[in-house]
Protein backbone atom coordinates (compact mmCIF):
# COMPACT_ATOMS: atom_id res chain seq x y z
CA UNK A 1 0.00 0.00 0.00
CA UNK A 2 1.49 3.54 -0.81
CA UNK A 3 1.48 6.41 1.25
CA UNK A 4 -1.59 7.82 -0.44
CA UNK A 5 -3.68 5.06 0.01
CA UNK A 6 -2.26 4.63 4.06
CA UNK A 7 -3.44 8.24 4.82
CA UNK A 8 -6.58 7.69 3.25
CA UNK A 9 -7.11 4.34 5.41
CA UNK A 10 -5.94 6.36 8.24
CA UNK A 11 -8.37 8.99 7.66
CA UNK A 12 -11.43 6.61 7.32
CA UNK A 13 -10.55 4.85 10.41
CA UNK A 14 -10.73 8.51 12.51
CA UNK A 15 -13.84 9.58 10.99
CA UNK A 16 -15.03 6.37 11.77
CA UNK A 17 -14.05 6.84 15.35
CA UNK A 18 -15.34 10.26 15.63
CA UNK A 19 -19.07 9.28 14.16
CA UNK A 20 -18.89 6.18 16.86
CA UNK A 21 -17.62 8.52 19.73
CA UNK A 22 -20.69 10.76 18.38
CA UNK A 23 -23.72 8.21 18.83
CA UNK A 24 -21.70 6.76 21.74
CA UNK A 25 -21.79 10.00 23.49
CA UNK A 26 -25.42 10.28 23.07
CA UNK A 27 -26.25 7.10 24.81
CA UNK A 28 -24.65 7.84 27.60
CA UNK A 29 -26.14 10.97 27.89
CA UNK A 30 -22.86 12.71 28.33
CA UNK A 31 -23.46 16.45 27.50
CA UNK A 32 -20.33 17.57 27.01
CA UNK A 33 -18.43 15.13 25.36
CA UNK A 34 -21.57 15.25 22.88
CA UNK A 35 -20.52 19.23 22.85
CA UNK A 36 -17.16 18.97 22.27
CA UNK A 37 -17.83 16.38 19.27
CA UNK A 38 -19.12 19.26 17.05
CA UNK A 39 -16.93 21.85 15.39
CA UNK A 40 -16.37 24.88 17.62
CA UNK A 41 -16.32 28.86 16.36
CA UNK A 42 -19.00 27.85 13.61
CA UNK A 43 -21.92 29.40 15.38
CA UNK A 44 -23.79 29.99 12.22
CA UNK A 45 -22.95 27.14 10.18
CA UNK A 46 -23.53 24.05 12.16
CA UNK A 47 -26.46 22.94 11.19
CA UNK A 48 -29.17 19.39 12.00
CA UNK A 49 -31.88 17.97 11.82
CA UNK A 50 -33.68 15.45 13.64
CA UNK A 51 -36.52 13.01 12.13
CA UNK A 52 -39.77 15.40 12.27
CA UNK A 53 -37.81 18.33 13.43
CA UNK A 54 -36.97 21.73 11.11
CA UNK A 55 -33.70 22.68 10.02
CA UNK A 56 -31.49 23.71 13.50
CA UNK A 57 -28.68 26.50 12.25
CA UNK A 58 -25.96 27.13 14.64
CA UNK A 59 -23.90 25.70 17.23
CA UNK A 60 -26.38 26.70 20.65
CA UNK A 61 -29.19 25.85 18.78
CA UNK A 62 -28.33 22.32 17.60
CA UNK A 63 -26.76 22.06 21.28
CA UNK A 64 -29.30 22.83 22.99
CA UNK A 65 -31.20 20.09 21.04
CA UNK A 66 -29.45 17.34 22.40
CA UNK A 67 -29.54 18.48 25.92
CA UNK A 68 -33.71 18.55 24.99
CA UNK A 69 -32.82 14.96 23.72
CA UNK A 70 -31.25 13.85 26.74
CA UNK A 71 -33.05 15.50 29.54
CA UNK A 72 -36.35 13.54 28.03
CA UNK A 73 -34.48 9.73 26.89
CA UNK A 74 -34.41 7.08 30.01
CA UNK A 75 -32.47 5.39 27.34
CA UNK A 76 -31.37 5.42 23.72
CA UNK A 77 -28.86 3.14 22.00
CA UNK A 78 -27.92 3.20 18.58
CA UNK A 79 -26.62 0.09 16.31
CA UNK A 80 -25.41 1.48 13.20
CA UNK A 81 -25.72 -0.50 9.71
CA UNK A 82 -24.61 0.26 6.18
CA UNK A 83 -21.18 2.83 7.14
CA UNK A 84 -20.18 4.76 4.42
CA UNK A 85 -17.54 7.38 4.55
CA UNK A 86 -16.28 10.23 1.32
CA UNK A 87 -14.02 11.89 2.08
CA UNK A 88 -12.67 15.36 -0.31
CA UNK A 89 -9.91 17.09 1.60
CA UNK A 90 -10.87 18.13 4.76
CA UNK A 91 -14.39 17.42 4.75
CA UNK A 92 -16.19 14.01 4.89
CA UNK A 93 -19.80 12.51 4.35
CA UNK A 94 -20.74 9.55 6.76
CA UNK A 95 -23.87 8.10 5.90
CA UNK A 96 -25.65 5.17 7.78
CA UNK A 97 -28.32 3.93 9.36
CA UNK A 98 -29.44 4.25 13.09
CA UNK A 99 -31.32 0.93 14.28
CA UNK A 100 -32.49 3.27 17.49
CA UNK A 101 -33.89 1.45 21.03
CA UNK A 102 -35.05 3.73 22.99
CA UNK A 103 -37.36 4.31 26.12
CA UNK A 104 -38.91 6.58 28.03
CA UNK A 105 -39.57 7.29 32.05
CA UNK A 106 -41.25 4.51 33.66
CA UNK A 107 -45.35 5.12 33.75
CA UNK A 108 -45.42 3.09 37.45
CA UNK A 109 -42.41 2.68 40.10
CA UNK A 110 -38.76 2.48 39.17
CA UNK A 111 -38.80 0.67 35.88
CA UNK A 112 -38.14 1.72 32.63
CA UNK A 113 -40.61 2.64 30.52
CA UNK A 114 -41.65 0.71 27.63
CA UNK A 115 -38.62 -0.10 24.64
CA UNK A 116 -39.38 1.64 21.04
CA UNK A 117 -37.53 0.75 18.04
CA UNK A 118 -37.34 3.20 15.16
CA UNK A 119 -35.30 3.25 12.01
CA UNK A 120 -33.57 6.31 10.68
CA UNK A 121 -31.05 6.82 7.73
CA UNK A 122 -28.38 9.40 8.32
CA UNK A 123 -25.78 12.05 7.26
CA UNK A 124 -23.39 13.00 9.17
CA UNK A 125 -20.71 15.62 7.90
CA UNK A 126 -17.53 16.08 9.61
CA UNK A 127 -14.48 18.78 8.91
CA UNK A 128 -10.75 18.28 10.19
CA UNK A 129 -9.85 20.22 12.66
CA UNK A 130 -6.09 20.53 14.62
CA UNK A 131 -8.39 18.44 17.26
CA UNK A 132 -9.47 15.68 15.14
CA UNK A 133 -12.30 15.40 12.59
CA UNK A 134 -15.50 17.30 14.69
CA UNK A 135 -19.48 17.03 12.71
CA UNK A 136 -20.49 20.04 10.84
CA UNK A 137 -23.69 18.74 10.23
CA UNK A 138 -26.54 15.84 11.12
CA UNK A 139 -29.49 14.89 9.19
CA UNK A 140 -31.79 12.20 10.23
CA UNK A 141 -34.53 11.14 8.13
CA UNK A 142 -36.82 8.38 9.17
CA UNK A 143 -37.43 5.10 7.03
CA UNK A 144 -41.26 4.31 6.36
CA UNK A 145 -41.70 1.03 7.21
CA UNK A 146 -44.49 -1.32 5.14
CA UNK A 147 -47.07 -0.63 8.13
CA UNK A 148 -46.35 3.36 8.08
CA UNK A 149 -47.28 3.07 4.29
CA UNK A 150 -49.90 1.40 5.17
CA UNK A 151 -51.71 3.51 7.48
CA UNK A 152 -50.83 6.77 5.17
CA UNK A 153 -53.41 4.74 2.45
CA UNK A 154 -56.83 6.37 2.15
CA UNK A 155 -59.22 3.65 2.14
CA UNK A 156 -61.43 3.37 -0.92
CA UNK A 157 -64.90 4.68 0.29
Amino acid sequence: MNEEHAQAAADIAEVEAANTAFYEALERGDYDELSGRWLPGEDLTVSCVHPGWPVLTGRGDVLRSYALIMANTEYIQFFLTDVNVSMTGDTALVTCTENILSGGPAEEGNALGPLVGQLVVATNVFRRTADGWKLWSHHGSPVLTDSDEDDDEETPS
